[in-house]
């Protein structure tokens, strides 16, 4: 008798809300419609998106000393960063800042949980992108459903036909902003007018524009549910202590709908079953039943919940950002009393400062020498010895440059030959030439001297590299 109590308490909602009485989570065999609602975390989703991915289309089209500023250079191996040239012997750089952007997530996770999927994730955004535009063009939630089971007409055909269209153009911009990161984004668009666009450019453009146009206008959360491995192990990431958008069940329950003049009929708890949490959420979740795999945190529902409790008079925090501890009435942990979170820290830290040492000791030029094996060395007619080395210069700058060889150490009158013409250093390549030092075999005190080679631009002497090697001669 209690469950067909408490079956019919939930039955009774209002009648404006009546169609949304038995809403659960779409498993793809309906399209969900949003409602969208002004709230804080509304706008704090709107320009956190704005501010991630605005970059991504304009960054590219930003100029530096005649070239393009920020370019992943794939056919030249370099990437371009303003003065700052990195090539495929620093890339266990980029390794670092890989390490960095997984450790922060997994730490954001640990104390905030989904975050980055409500309010960064590049899905999210273009979902948002394309059901707001939705929105503008077929009308609100309830409109968009009619229209969708609405016959055919020229009006239905127009706003479906406006909608796709726009949906298919920002899906070929999001191609295009992809592909200029690494080409020369006034170049690409030039052959792309003119359709001259390589095979990988144009396969590479069709993927981006197909994949944003299904995943972004069609699928929606269903990647969410189904194609995104975060969305997985998202359970093993979080724990009582996170914080998360939750439901106030002890304050909220039992549910009851609204009466009017404030008639009460039973014990009711604060949440009057209107439904707009659910209404809001971009995955059809009902913030209400526990957490969820459809939940990403976008914490619009809390939006909806407070324009709710305002109405009717209750205080705000209904549905909030909490801890499961929080809700059942443990102590609150701060975040530093999370060990895995300060683990996570800590390997960002020491990540940070291996980027950064990366960076500080890169240099526009390396060097490396390899002495000739066999022999250690040769004796020369004349009674010297004579070394032989193999030198192989990287030049990091984007310029040619002639470079000179000097040494240091060594042996006393020692001469260096072979670096007379000054050799051309190629700019992001490895040049390699030989280099013989000689010298008398009556200035050699030990059988084995250090020496260090200096290599260095003849037009910049800041731009130089060194190299500590070793020079042989008979045995003492």
């Amino acid at each position: 008798m209690d469950q067909q109590n408490e079956k019919k308490e939930m039955g009774e909602v209002t009648t404006l809300y009546h169609e949304f009485e038995t809403w659960t989570v779409n498993t793809g065999g309906q399209t969900i419609h949003a409602k969208r609602m002004p709230g804080f975390f509304r706008t704090f989703k709107n320009r956190a998106q704005l501010a991630l991915w605005l970059p991504f289309f304009l960054l590219p089209y930003l100029r530096w000393n005649g070239k393009q500023a920020i370019l992943f250079d794939i056919d030249h191996n370099q990437f371009h960063f303003f003065n700052l040239t990195v090539l495929p012997q620093d890339i266990w750089m980029l390794s670092l800042i890989l390490l960095v952007a997984a450790m922060t997530l997994f730490a954001v996770t640990s104390v905030a949980s989904r975050v980055w999927c409500g309010y960064f994730c590049f899905q999210t955004a273009w979902t948002d992108w394309f059901t707001w535009l939705e929105n503008r063009i077929e009308g609100n939630p309830t409109a968009r459903r009619k229209l969708d089971e609405a016959p055919w007409s020229f009006d239905k055909l127009r706003k479906k036909g406006l909608k796709h269209l726009i949906w298919m153009l920002i899906s070929l911009l999001t191609g295009i902003s992809f592909s200029i990161w690494f080409v020369d984004a006034f170049d690409y668009w030039n052959k792309l007018l003119h359709l001259q666009l390589p095979l990988v450019g144009w396969v590479v453009l069709s993927m981006f524009f197909f994949g944003t146009y299904l995943l972004a206008g069609f699928l929606r959360e269903q990647v969410c549910f189904w194609l995104c491995p975060y969305a997985r192990i998202q359970g093993v990431m979080s724990d009582n202590q996170t914080i998360l958008p939750t439901y106030d069940y002890t304050r909220g329950e039992p549910r009851g709908k609204l009466r009017r003049g404030g008639e009460v009929v039973a014990p009711q708890g604060d949440c009057i079953d209107c439904f707009q949490c659910v209404q809001v959420c971009p995955t059809g979740v009902d913030i209400r039943n526990g957490q969820q795999l459809g939940c990403i945190t976008c914490g619009l529902c809390i939006d909806a919940c407070d324009v709710v409790m305002d109405k009717i008079g209750k205080p705000r925090g209904l549905i909030r950002y909490a801890s499961l501890d929080e809700l059942s009435g443990k102590p609150k942990k701060e975040m530093y009393q999370h060990p895995r979170t300060l683990v996570y820290i800590a390997i960002i830290l020491l990540a940070l400062g291996g980027i950064v040492w990366g960076l500080t000791h890169m240099g526009a030029m390396t060097l490396k020498v390899v002495h000739e094996r066999q022999p250690l060395f040769v004796q020369m007619s004349d009674g010297s010895v004579q070394n032989k080395y193999d030198f192989k210069v990287l030049n990091k700058t984007n310029r040619d440059m002639q470079v000179k060889v000097s040494a240091e150490g060594g042996v006393a009158d020692q001469v260096i030959i072979g670096a007379e013409k000054q050799p051309l250093a190629r700019h992001g390549k490895s040049t390699t030439f030989t280099i013989f030092v000689k010298a008398p075999a009556k200035s050699l005190g030990k059988d084995v001297v250090p020496i260090q080679f200096r290599v260095e631009s003849v037009e910049d002497p800041n731009v130089f590299a060194e190299y500590t090697s070793k020079f042989y001669g008979p045995k003492r």
